[in-house]
Formats: C-alpha cells, structure tokens, sequence
C-alpha cells in the first residue's frame, strides 16, 4: 500500500503547489477561502484511514499502524493547509492611527495628499 500512497501524496502535492501559483494577480481585499486543497488533503487522510482499518480488521496490526501514522501526518497537513487558507481570507485588521481616534490606519492617498 505504501508503494500506491507515496505517489498519490507526490501527485497530491506537486498539484496543490502548481494551484497556487496563479494566486499572485489576485485582487485586493479579503479573498474567499480556497478549500479545494483541505478537501484534497482530507480525501487522502480518509483513504488511508480506511486502508488502515481493513489492515486492522484482517489481523495485519504492524501494517494497520504504519498507516495509522501516516493518516496522523496526512491530518497534520490537511491542518495546516485549512490554517493557512483560513489566514489568507481572514486578514489581521489595520492597527488603529493615534492621529485619527478610532479609524484604521491607511496608506497615504496620493491623489489627496499632494
């Protein structure tokens, strides 16, 4: 099983990072947050949750582990991939400026500021 699951994760991997190449020409503001990675991750960790309860339900234990381990490492990046889109589309807000009470700090606006 292993031999099928390190080329899919390869696979897995090399697609979600060709993916996000496109995002440099986003728009300002908050995007919408992608889940099209978290799904792919949590697809993959499902499968080999359920490769390792079929190890472990036909008396391979050492097998059934080894896949318990690898669906703890596929949780971890199915994690940190929703982490990182839930931080891309939820932006910190703007520190308040101590000139203007209360209103967000902007950048200069080079049309008014002349």
């Amino acid at each position: 099983m292993l031999l099928i699951e390190i080329p899919v994760a390869i696979l897995l991997g090399l697609s979600l990072s060709v993916r996000g190449w496109g995002r440099a020409d986003e728009r300002s503001g908050a995007p919408a947050m992608d889940w099209v990675p978290v799904l792919w991750l949590g697809g993959f960790t499902l499968g080999v949750l359920v490769v390792a309860a079929v190890f472990l339900r036909t008396a391979h234990p050492y097998a059934g582990a080894v896949q318990l381990l690898i669906a703890a490492m596929a949780l971890l990046f199915t994690i940190t991939a929703w982490h990182a889109e839930y931080e891309r589309a939820h932006p910190a807000p703007l520190p308040t400026c101590p000139t203007r009470a209360g209103t967000p700090c902007a950048p200069p606006d080079p049309v008014t500021d002349r």
